[in-house]
């Protein structure tokens, strides 16, 4: 009798700790919280710069820092090896606020960019409409008139640019004017005004381009003959515009997979004779496009690199002016994919003599040297398993090249980014950062030294002035203070790396816990994910991390981010998951990394996952629900790109191939939506010009055909989008009904201090 009392009190005693665990997630208190933790750190990491500027000549740079007495404007002189305040504040505040008749805060400036004058003493600024200068000591404050700002080019991102028009080109000794017309290419005499015409087979379907290129000589002449593709329109409709009741119908230029392209062809004129010199298309016949037409500077040819459609093939060729001979300079083939719109790099030296060339050709990307009259590489410059990922200059006297890199240091996170010196033969590879965090360098134009702010996700920022040389520490000029986020019970991500599916490779995500976390308590596991293969994205430096993650821990959550297989910044072998694979997304490590983590960290419920994502994100965590239904449970998806068809040509092409074959039915949300299980949420902007709307809305087709109970929010007006403060509420509800079995407080409820939660706000 008393051992099943006190099994009675011990099962009461469970359920209540579990009921208790339940209630104290996604209550009203839990949204109150995450919304005043914006406030609570908004503004309290002191003496962490967020952008460096070099003046214009090069001789000094400044920033500005948040301190708890507000925004200090910092100068460093890095020859003095000095840091001090740009300019007194106080006194600029007094002045300001005499000449405008408004209160000016000394250090809350209602301005946060700077122009420095030519001796790096005066500055300039706008404020308050205006363009003021202000000068230390005896130097006048005067205001130098209105503000005009320069106006914007707000093309589409997907418009081409026309290509043919009747714009003159003059040629370098300004004797000569080239131009187009009547779909030909023409040149006039500045000394005569006598027209001659170059070409004779222009046409409205097949004409040449005004982007005409003189070589430095004056005596020839290359450029393009273009034929047209039609255009791929998309269409929107705005429901909502500002300026009008009636709703408005809208498209835009927007090239997807298996589109006709334009096909462009190199031609070569001989001025003074009034001759072309025909150009042999063989090397460049299947072009997804050309690009980098350049004279050398000796006029003894001219370049342009091929990329092949498919991305399989890259070459970089170059056309004798004497013969119009076509050559390659460098042949790049891959069995999946080239990554050309991430890693592509190409510095010419001597003229010509030789080129500096990146390339994964050994299964990581590297820097060669390459032989301009062979083609063939002298030298590799860099090596092992590890990845350049960008080059900061090439010195020609110097024979160095300065670039970043990750992966090189053993032991360190191998998505951190340090930087290095080598020479051009490969010798002396100097690392110029080594400390254990992802380094962010700002260069000055003389490259000889650097401003360095390195952190962490875990470590605040520290930043430095450093030699370019040899990359010693020359002034010490900011450590991070985040006493305040810590005094508001911010938690620190966790960083945990765990084996991918192939045993060995090791994957690298963060775990972002609430300020109130209980180490007792169970938590569902949302996860962040965007696994675009042209990136890798999980945060690496400090306050990288998305804001929304924080918050929407506070709610009863553990929110994650990982970089898996099919991502970029590793080696080939690790990007190339994804070719033609679109929907693995990584979704294998994902999964074996969050079980790893969850043995570690108990608190993981991993029989309550979430994920989330925008654009290829939105694909991904849709395609959650249908490809690993097994594990997760709850998704939402804004913006996604369903179905690759229906997607930016260059991205899909690039990963999932061409042509259009049958990898891209597999891979479709759309095709695959009739194997939906789980909870799934789809938003959307309605006049989305990166990814076709359309996707969303077919995706939603494919569920109501299939009888799959799904959520639809279209957000009017809005592109591409996750769905600002309305969908981050709408997401958050979605989360704490499905994941936390809790109905969301109502959205009229209030915040102490800091207003409405949801629609009231």
């Amino acid at each position: 009798m008393q051992s099943t009392k006190q099994g009675f009190l011990l099962l009461i005693s469970v359920l209540l700790t579990i009921s208790g665990n339940v209630l104290a997630q996604g209550k009203l208190a839990d949204y109150q919280r995450a919304e005043a933790l914006k406030t609570k750190l908004k503004d309290k990491v002191y003496n962490a710069p967020q952008q460096i500027n070099w003046t214009k000549n090069g001789s000094r740079c400044w920033y500005v820092i948040q301190t708890a007495r507000g925004k200090e404007f910092v100068v460093v002189d890095p020859k003095q090896k000095t840091r001090q305040l740009a300019f007194d504040q106080e006194q600029l505040a007094q002045k300001l606020a005499a000449a405008t008749g408004k209160k000016i805060e000394p250090f809350n400036l209602p301005f946060t960019t700077l122009n420095f004058g030519k001796d790096d003493e005066a500055v300039e600024f706008v404020a308050e409409g205006f363009t003021w200068q202000y000068g230390p000591g005896a130097m006048a404050f005067s205001k130098k008139g209105p503000f005009r700002a320069e106006p914007t080019d707000r093309r589409y991102w997907g418009a081409n640019s026309s290509e043919l028009s009747d714009r003159a080109v003059p040629s370098p000794d300004s004797s000569q004017t080239a131009y187009i017309k009547n779909y030909n290419l023409y040149v006039r005499s500045e000394k005569t005004k006598q027209e001659r015409q170059l070409s004779f087979d222009g046409s409205e379907g097949d004409y040449y381009a005004s982007t005409i290129q003189w070589s430095p000589d004056s005596k020839k002449i290359a450029t393009n003959k273009i034929r047209p593709n039609v255009k791929h329109l998309i269409y929107f409709v705005r429901s909502s515009p500002d300026d009008q009741l009636q709703p408005k119908l809208e498209n835009r230029e927007y090239l997807k997979p298996g589109d006709a392209l334009p096909v462009r062809r190199p031609q070569l004129f001989l001025v003074d004779e009034g001759k072309q010199i025909p150009v042999d298309d063989a090397l460049f016949n299947q072009q997804f496009s050309l690009s980098r037409l350049e004279w050398r500077k000796d006029s003894r040819a001219f370049t342009f690199e091929y990329n092949q459609r498919g991305h399989q093939v890259y070459r970089v060729l170059e056309v004798s002016a004497a013969t119009g001979a076509v050559r390659p300079l460098v042949e790049e083939r891959s069995n999946t994919f080239i990554d050309y719109s991430g890693k592509r790099y190409r510095f010419d030296l001597a003229d010509g003599k030789e080129m500096v060339w990146a390339s994964e050709r050994d299964g990581w990307n590297h820097l060669y040297l390459i032989d301009g009259a062979t083609g063939k590489v002298k030298k590799q410059l860099t090596k092992g398993e590890w990845v350049v990922r960008n080059v900061v200059t090439v010195d020609t006297a110097s024979r160095t090249i300065l670039f970043a890199a990750s992966g090189k240091t053993p032991g360190q996170d191998p998505y951190f980014t340090q930087y290095y010196r080598v020479n051009l033969d490969g010798t002396n590879l100097t690392a110029l950062t080594t400390e254990d965090a992802n380094h962010v360098a700002t260069f000055a134009p003389d490259f000889k030294t650097f401003v360095d702010s390195y952190s962490r996700v875990d470590m605040p920022p520290v930043t430095v002035l450093r030699s370019a040389t040899d990359g010693s520490v020359l002034v010490n000029l900011e450590k991070a203070d985040i006493s305040e986020w810590q005094k508001a019970g911010w938690q620190t991500p966790d960083v945990f790396t765990a084996k991918a599916r192939d045993g060995k490779t090791d994957i690298w995500g963060i775990i972002v816990r609430p300020t109130n976390f209980d180490p007792t308590k169970t938590y569902p596991v949302i996860e962040n994910i965007y696994a675009g293969p042209h990136g890798s994205f999980t945060p690496k430096s400090f306050m990288a991390t998305n804001r929304s993650m924080h918050e929407l821990a506070e709610l009863g959550f553990i929110v994650v981010q990982l970089d898996g297989m099919g991502t970029s910044n590793r080696s080939k072998a690790f990007q190339d998951v994804c070719w033609k694979n679109l929907k693995d997304a990584g979704f294998p490590d994902r999964i074996l990394w969050m079980q790893a983590a969850a043995k570690k960290y108990p608190f993981m419920d991993l029989s309550r996952v979430g994920i989330y994502g925008t654009s290829a994100g939105g694909q991904s965590a849709a395609g959650a629900l249908l490809f690993h239904p097994e594990f997760y449970k709850v998704a939402v998806s804004s913006c996604g790109c369903h179905d690759n068809r229906m997607d930016k040509i260059w991205w899909n092409e690039q990963w999932m191939g061409y042509p259009v074959g049958p990898q891209y039915a597999e891979c479709s949300n759309v095709v695959n939506a009739h194997k939906l299980q789980g909870n799934l949420l789809l938003m959307v902007g309605e006049v989305d010009d990166n990814v076709d709307p359309a996707s969303t809305m077919q995706v939603a087709d494919a569920l109501i055909k299939a009888n799959k109970n799904f959520d639809l929010v279209v957000l009017p007006g809005l592109s591409h989008t996750s769905g600002g403060d309305f969908g981050e509420r709408k997401r958050r509800d979605f989360f704490v009904k499905h994941l936390l079995n809790t109905d969301p407080p109502a959205w009229t409820a209030t915040t102490s201090g800091t207003g409405a939660v949801g629609m009231g706000k």
